[in-house]
């Protein structure tokens, strides 16, 4: 039985074709992939499907209703994640799970079942606002907001972007029990396990569906898209001697919570240092101590030299940040935005003309430079938001999970630019949950529970641990916390 069929449909912006008479079908209970590089047509045809949007062109059923004539009938009867969490971020737990059923004209109580298996891992949480959730506890909460109607259509565009390994493999395990229900399901992923989970996927690439398979068959038929070469990259020999990050006994403590809890460790001049830990662990709060944004409870570091207790502006001028929410202003053009940081960086006026020509003309953004920013792919904003944040040439560059739900392909560009800082002396300091990023990095923290449980290059850890690959190492230490979410 078909859950949903669609025919030739189009979506157009303007001049911009985003999808282009896109046609396939999903079997009742089937577990479906709609993958593809950025800018592809995957959320348009999700926005659609959820009747969110209008197509153009072509027709669309879920559920044997149609998504233009009959919307009321197919909203009943949908779930769907967006990229970005649906959640209110200023509501607790209850609360957005009470929002949602309200919605759909239904309570908790009477849903409950349908959310139990799910909503009883954090139900313990109920008064904790969403904003102060870890990424795999808004995973479970979203979900169980998706689900609380009993929907027989799930819709999840990119849901575990941002969320660590572990907790990934855990949301899928969920969708597995889901699929037992006789629940349909369309995801959307950049991760490569998470698009085995499906048992078909539909592959999109500049609107059009270029293949519909097994994952194995699509994997292999486009791996120079899903399974580019690797980069060669010069590792350790090259650095010089001094320390540009030092951390002595780092602790950070909200009332009884150490979220950091006494770590050491340095950084030498132009080492690529991935900084790793399961949503939670304490990787960011350590972060916002090393670029000045909040003060340790005790302990000492120097960052490019100055103290971070007393000298916070000064690390402000010597560093680069790029946070998982770009930095960048979307209703500003790329030139603006690029004229904008360098300007704060205190790049002078002249050498700003200059280095904006140059930086247009590596990342191949000559004729883009004068469009809105918020008009840009995922992957193009990253990559000028990583420019951006070393425009002014500084000792390091801090990067917070920078290639969050992009494509292989684009990432593996990224990691490119980030190479290209590192010869240049730039010391790059990175949290990632890409496991296949982790071993790019010339040495690597894993926290767990805010301390330092491992550091190494990914060649010793891997050793040490007697495992395969970073992702088994990331996933043996992070199943050895012991605090809750």
């Amino acid at each position: 039985m078909t859950a949903i069929e669609v025919n030739n449909i189009s979506k157009s912006y303007g001049k911009v074709r985003a999808l282009d008479s896109v046609s396939f079908s999903v079997e009742k209970g089937e577990v479906f992939g709609l993958i593809g590089p950025d800018g592809a047509g995957k959320t348009s045809m999700f926005r659609i499907l959820c009747t969110l949007l209008l197509p153009n062109e072509g027709t669309a059923k879920v559920d044997g209703f149609d998504t233009v004539s009959q919307m009321k009938d197919i909203r009943r009867r949908v779930g769907y994640m967006p990229g970005r969490f649906s959640l209110y971020q200023d509501l607790t737990v209850r609360e957005n799970l009470e929002f949602f059923a309200t919605l759909f004209g239904t309570t908790v109580d009477e849903g409950y079942d349908s959310i139990k298996a799910i909503y009883s891992q954090i139900e313990r949480f109920a008064d904790r606002k969403a904003g102060a959730l870890s990424g795999g506890m808004k995973q479970k909460l979203a979900l169980s907001c998706a689900l609380v109607h009993s929907p027989s259509v799930l819709f999840l565009d990119e849901p575990t972007t941002g969320v660590d390994p572990v907790s990934r493999k855990e949301f899928w395990e969920m969708l597995a029990t889901l699929k037992e229900r006789d629940i349909t399901i369309v995801a959307s992923t950049p991760y490569l396990d998470e698009v085995r989970c499906c048992e078909r996927v539909a592959f999109l690439s500049e609107g059009r569906v270029q293949g519909i398979d097994t994952p194995e068959v699509i994997l292999d038929r486009f791996k120079d898209v899903f399974n580019p070469p690797g980069i060669k990259h010069n590792k350790a020999s090259e650095f010089k001697s001094e320390n540009v990050i030092e951390v002595e006994h780092l602790v950070k403590a909200f009332g009884s919570f150490h979220a950091v809890d006494d770590i050491t460790f340095s950084v030498k001049r132009g080492e690529i240092f991935g900084f790793l830990g399961a949503n939670g662990a304490g990787k960011t709060t350590a972060m916002h101590m090393l670029t000045g944004l909040n003060q340790p409870t005790s302990g000492t570091g120097r960052v490019a030299g100055y103290d971070i207790r007393t000298e916070h502006e000064q690390i402000k001028k010597h560093i680069g940040y790029m946070s998982q929410k770009f930095s960048l202003y979307e209703d500003l053009t790329v030139a603006e935005n690029i004229r904008l940081f360098a300007g704060i960086y205190g790049v002078k006026s002249e050498e700003i003309r200059v280095k904006s020509e140059e930086l247009l003309r590596r990342l191949k953004f000559e004729s883009h430079a004068n469009d809105l920013v918020g008009s840009l792919p995922l992957g193009w904003k990253q990559k000028l938001a990583f420019s951006v944040s070393i425009f002014h040439e500084p000792a390091i560059v801090f990067l917070d999970e920078p290639t969050g739900g992009v494509d292989p392909a684009t990432r593996r560009q990224f990691w490119e630019l980030i190479y290209d800082a590192a010869r240049r002396g730039i010391t790059v300091f990175v949290t990632t949950h890409y496991m296949d990023e982790a071993e790019y990095c010339d040495r690597i923290s894993i926290m767990v529970d805010g301390k330092i449980s491992a550091m190494g290059t990914p060649d010793e850890l891997k050793a040490q641990f007697h495992q395969p690959d970073m992702d088994h190492v990331f996933t043996y230490l992070a199943r050895q916390a012991k605090r809750g979410d």
